[in-house]
């Protein structure tokens, strides 16, 4: 079997940045699959494109040219896999190791991944993480209404199952998982199993998928996403400059997206920018147009509410480490704002149980204790920062990312 380089080093060389990508904003016809290519690169989105607002896509970018396959026997290779892994990721955002105890991770997504626990166990067992199983307690899967009758499987909604259960591992080993599977993609399935995830004792819930806005979101705000003392986490969208819905809700933490990379000028060892490639390629951000702007954001630029509040890293052209087998083929490499969310929601987890009615005003009541993301934009708009990273708060990337967990608690 042939080691593909990690996005650290083949990924992050001069010209993989202008990686091209695809987000709910393309014009590619509703329910098409978009597939993204530059030299030594590709990518496939994992879900297909909202067919009609009320419905979501995930928010998962595949990274098919680095691929390392499960040998014949079924062994995983003995190379680290390509993709930052937890170390990385907690190197990056100054988490502390052994996260998450006592603490429950809900992640929502829709139809089923039948290999969601197997594949879980060999990601965590590649990197060291302790076993989080049906049986010792840690991990439990259910359908929207939390029993076990599970929707029907759905190879590109997999690939986001395992890249969420990947992230919330990497940064809150030791929180408990629930799995919520909605019955389809259409909002009404996808809120319902947001309540169950709160109903079953989550206090942190990660959702890495979202659609075009309409009137109906305040509706759904009220009826699903309302969770008081619950840190419900929602990336922003893989369009560009543009709002998706549930990131525009007032009552969740929107999160953008970055690139991510090695930087030893840096004291932080790290560096990061917005991620993008055009006007309609890279993290969502701008200016709802039917959500309230919450008191705890005080930005100008937007009457109603402005996404992101904060992000985490989201270019496929440095990616993380996902072990998919139901539509995937073992190790390989995921980008897109899907990343973020669940990233996110372990770093709330690894803080602690939420002070704070609304967990997204904590990262405003500390925005020093983040990474100032100050370079890159997603496109010209005015004003210039709900696209474009400057210092302080911008659209792209929020008031930043990760810095210990001082910003994710009250």
């Amino acid at each position: 079997m042939r080691h593909i380089p990690s996005p650290r080093t083949a990924l992050s060389a001069a010209g993989v940045a202008a990686l091209v990508v695809c987000g709910l904003a393309t014009t590619a016809p509703a329910g098409a699959a978009a597939t993204a290519h530059h030299p030594g690169v590709s990518w496939t989105r994992a879900c297909a494109l909202p067919a009609a607002p009320g419905t979501a896509a995930c928010n998962a970018l595949h990274v098919t040219s680095v691929t390392e396959h499960i040998n014949a026997t079924g062994v995983t290779p003995a190379a680290t896999p390509s993709g930052y892994g937890p170390a990385d990721l907690r190197s990056a955002y100054n988490i502390p190791a052994g996260g998450g105890s006592g603490q429950t991770v809900a992640i929502v997504d829709a139809y089923d991944d039948p290999n969601a626990e197997s594949d879980l166990a060999t990601y965590r067992s590649q990197y060291g993480l302790p076993a989080c199983t049906t049986a010792n307690g840690c991990f439990k899967k259910v359908n929207e209404t939390g029993g076990t009758k599970y929707p029907r499987a759905n190879s590109g909604w997999a690939g986001e199952i395992s890249l969420d259960l990947d992230m919330v591992s990497a940064m809150a080993p030791n929180a408990h998982i629930i799995l919520v599977e909605a019955n389809t993609a259409n909002m009404t399935d996808l809120g319902a199993s947001v309540n169950t995830a709160v109903k079953l004792g989550a206090k942190f819930v990660s959702n890495s998928y979202g659609g075009s806005e309409s009137s109906s979101d305040t509706g759904y705000d009220s009826t699903y996403f309302n969770h008081p003392g619950v840190a419900i986490t929602v990336s922003s969208g893989d369009g560009g400059y543009g709002v998706e819905y549930p990131a525009s809700s007032p009552y969740v933490t929107a999160v953008g997206g970055t690139a991510l990379k090695r930087d030893s000028s840096t004291a932080r060892g790290w560096s990061e920018s917005v991620w993008s490639t055009s006007s309609t390629e890279g993290a969502g951000s701008g200016c709802s147009a039917y959500e309230p702007k919450p008191s705890w954001q005080t930005d100008s630029g937007c009457a109603e509410r402005t996404v992101a509040d904060v992000s985490a890293v989201a270019d496929p052209a440095t990616g993380v480490a996902v072990y998919q087998t139901y539509g995937g083929s073992g190790w390989t490499v995921y980008g897109g704002t899907s990343v973020a969310a669940p990233l996110i929601a372990g770093v709330y987890a690894d803080a602690g149980a939420p002070s704070a009615s609304y967990p997204a005003a904590d990262a405003y009541a500390h925005p020093g204790a983040l990474n100032d993301v100050t370079t890159g934009s997603t496109a010209s708009c005015s004003p210039a920062y709900l696209c474009t990273a400057g210092t302080g708060y911008d659209g792209p990337t929020g008031l930043g990312t990760p810095n210990g967990l001082a910003a994710f608690t009250g």
